[in-house]
């Protein structure tokens, strides 16, 4: 390696061999109870559980850490009400054509429509943006690199913590997702709309599709040379 500041791992703790498989596999376990869900309960939830799930995210890798990610973490009945009729604005055209007959047919056993009213019901809101540019410091105006694998890093982050802390949550991306630039007061010049997460409690009656439990096997996810 090139001769670089750094400082001495500290931090890492090694776990005996068994030990370790016993926590990867708990850890399968509790995230198998990670599920989509289209039905929330309009229960609060502190503004500091929200804040240390963003936080998490924050610690993502990402191309020459810039860090290029900003999260708008929205729990204004008015703000969440604009987003709503904006995002079923443009779901109303993507379910009567726009999507093509392919990708609705795609869709049906998930039992989407336009309608979202998650989006006003749900006590939280996340969105999610990319920046073009950037850095370490807020000052930094550099070219970003590997942005769109940076904040896909993060926003999985953002949702293993959010589940771990006993949230529920969904992952909507309308397209296009512009208004959430004007709505959330972001620049339009830098940062692009990446993703919109709901997060929550389940409503007493949340469901699953039996759809979106069917996991492919190992052997068609995985090669072992």
């Amino acid at each position: 390696m090139q001769d670089h500041a750094n400082v001495v791992l500290s931090d890492f703790i090694e776990y005996p061999q068994d030990e370790m498989l016993q926590r990867a596999n708990h850890f399968l376990d509790n995230t198998k109870r990670r599920h989509s869900i289209r039905s929330f309960s309009d229960r609060p939830v502190p503004q500091e559980i929200i804040e240390a799930c963003i936080k998490t995210a924050a610690t993502a890798p990402s191309g020459a850490n810039h860090q290029p990610w900003h999260f708008v973490a929205i729990n204004s009945l008015d703000v969440k009400k604009q987003i709503r009729q904006a995002a079923e604005d443009l779901e109303r055209s993507f379910y009567e054509g726009r999507a093509g007959e392919e990708w609705l047919d795609a869709l049906k056993p998930l039992g989407t429509d336009a309608q979202k009213p998650y989006l006003e019901h749900a006590p939280w809101l996340i969105a999610v943006f990319s920046q073009k540019k950037g850095g370490i410091q807020s000052e930094d105006k550099n070219t970003n690199y590997y942005v769109h694998e940076s904040v896909g890093l993060a926003t999985g982050f953002l949702i293993q913590a959010l589940h771990n802390a006993g949230l529920a949550t969904l992952t909507h991306t309308p397209k296009p997702m512009s208004f959430l630039t004007d709505i959330c007061g972001r620049d339009r010049d830098n940062e692009r709309p990446y993703m919109l997460l709901i997060a929550g409690y389940p409503s007493e009656n949340a469901t699953v599709p039996e759809h979106a439990l069917v996991k492919k096997p190992f052997e068609e996810i995985a090669t072992i040379l």
